[in-house]
């Protein structure tokens, strides 16, 4: 823990944090020095502005304090800085009243201006509709710079920019960063021990995640972990790009699953009998196939058998959930023989097979039903053992080579290869392990999701972005290491 923890970016932390102190100080002062004597239009209301300015920078500099404490001993002089500051703060905001705020017209009509400004950004961050114009445009900006990459063949390129955003990726990269930055000290972080034994006890609970994004999978694991009555019998084993494994490392270094679970981290490099000449993704991937490249990593979900080959059942759990209940009975589930178990969400004539397949496909026509219900991924319980006896793998294999071209299913979309591949082998799931659309839906019912087992944030406003629902947000939010000082610096606005 200490090696990664280096000297550079905890000074580079501490010079960031001293900048926005002396910027706030030096805004107070000259502010103090301009007075003059005539009253404003409404006292009472610049008074509540001034206090609630001076108040919320004490409460942020004393959050500095609380910070600094928890670094090493050098801080001392920071920690006493904030602290004295923090409390002049809060004295000049006791000491306004009606009487005074007389004197300070010049500082308090700049409060009310600095005030209005924030209610029209309050505004704009909750209301819905400005939310949803604002994803709206910035779906379009992608899908324009998408079009352009391809019309210029520069799309593998710029995958990363196009598809995370800004903060996700500068959390990545600081985390890399400190990485570099220790040097030889980072041994136990790149070379890490044996696995051990509980990676691979099928006695216990184990969870399959295929993520590249490491703040969002550090919630699944954390809230998990949390709602588990024996947290130590959990096991994620969470597959990501070889590109962030050395970020996932560092951050479950800093931050271990709480209570006991475990963790493993891997990526496709971990299992080299999943190649080009044995899976139809890979090839495609490396024939430039671009809509199978953008989700290479969803697709490897279609090889957990092979993956983990001792285990019997396996749950699969998508990054943008959050679990809010003992999972531990769906190890004990009757699936009925078949391989998968998944929450089924046709209603009448929505969200059926004849959404997702191109049925004037030969592949398609008479070997599916165009009216059979449709499931999510979200949360599944796969059945290993029936997976392999039915051959899942082989049958997703043949299905990836007939829609090499796309079209037998849009293939930037992972649901309609598991509705083919699974299709007569699912059992549904109970509405209540799993309720969706929190990341749409801003009408959900408070009881269903406070019954739910698993709350799943599908849909364009993920609660890590800016534009997810207020409502929702704090279900999310709660489970967030905010001790980790990265996500200051890549301004996450929990």
């Amino acid at each position: 823990m200490a090696g990664v923890r280096s000297t550079a970016p905890r000074r580079a932390a501490f010079a960031a944090l001293v900048t926005l102190l002396f910027l706030a100080c030096v805004f107070f002062i000259l502010s103090a020095t301009t007075i003059t004597t005539s009253a404003p239009g409404s006292p009472a209301s610049h008074l509540a502005a001034v206090r609630r300015h001076a108040e919320d920078h004490a409460a942020v500099l004393a959050a500095y304090a609380a910070h600094a404490r928890r670094l090493s001993s050098d801080s001392a002089s920071q920690t006493e800085s904030f602290l004295s500051t923090s409390s002049r703060l809060s004295a000049l905001s006791s000491r306004l009243t009606l009487s005074t705020v007389a004197l300070l017209e010049k500082e308090a009509r700049g409060h009310v201006k600095r005030a209005r400004a924030l209610a029209a950004g309050a505004k704009e961050a909750f209301d819905t509709q400005s939310k949803i114009l604002k994803l709206s445009d910035t779906v379009f900006a992608v899908g324009q710079q998408l079009l352009r990459a391809r019309r210029e063949g520069q799309l593998n390129s710029r995958i990363a920019a196009v598809s995370t955003p800004k903060s996700l990726h500068c959390l990545a990269m600081r985390l890399m960063e400190s990485l570099l930055a220790a040097n030889a000290s980072t041994a136990a972080v790149d070379e890490p021990p044996p696995p051990p034994p509980e990676l691979t006890d099928p006695s216990l609970y184990h969870y399959a995640i295929f993520s590249d994004n490491i703040l969002a999978v550090s919630v699944v694991v954390a809230s998990a972990a949390r709602a588990a009555s024996e947290p130590s019998r959990h096991v994620f084993h969470v597959v990501t790009a070889p590109m962030y494994l050395p970020a996932f490392r560092v951050w479950f270094a800093r931050s271990p699953p709480p209570l006991g679970a475990h963790v493993q981290l891997v990526t496709v490099t971990d299992f080299p009998f999943i190649n080009a000449s044995s899976s139809p993704v890979l090839r495609q991937v490396e024939d430039g196939n671009r809509d199978v490249t953008l989700r290479e990593l969803d697709y490897l979900r279609f090889y957990l058998p092979e993956m983990f080959p001792v285990l019997q059942r396996v749950v699969l759990l998508e990054d943008d959930v959050v679990v809010q209940r003992d999972l531990a009975e769906l190890w004990r589930l009757d699936l009925g023989g078949k391989a998968n178990a998944a929450l089924h969400t046709c209603f009448g004539g929505f969200r059926r097979y004849g959404k997702y397949l191109n049925f004037s496909h030969p592949a398609v026509q008479g070997r599916f039903e165009p009216r059979a219900c449709a499931w999510s991924y979200g949360v599944n319980v796969f059945d290993l053992l029936a997976w392999r006896r039915d051959q899942c793998t082989e049958q997703f294999n043949q299905l990836m080579e007939m829609n090499e071209n796309g079209t037998v299913w849009d293939a930037a979309s992972i649901l309609p290869a598991g509705l083919m591949t699974f299709y007569g082998n699912t059992r549904p799931l109970d509405k209540s392990w799993h309720v969706m659309g929190l990341g749409y839906n801003p009408h959900i019912r408070p009881e269903d999701i406070r019954g739910a087992a698993v709350v799943h944030f599908n849909g364009n406003l993920k609660p890590w972005l800016d534009v997810a629902f207020n409502q929702y947000k704090q279900l999310w939010t709660k489970y967030v290491d905010t001790d980790m000082e990265f996500l200051t610096l890549c301004n996450f606005g929990l």
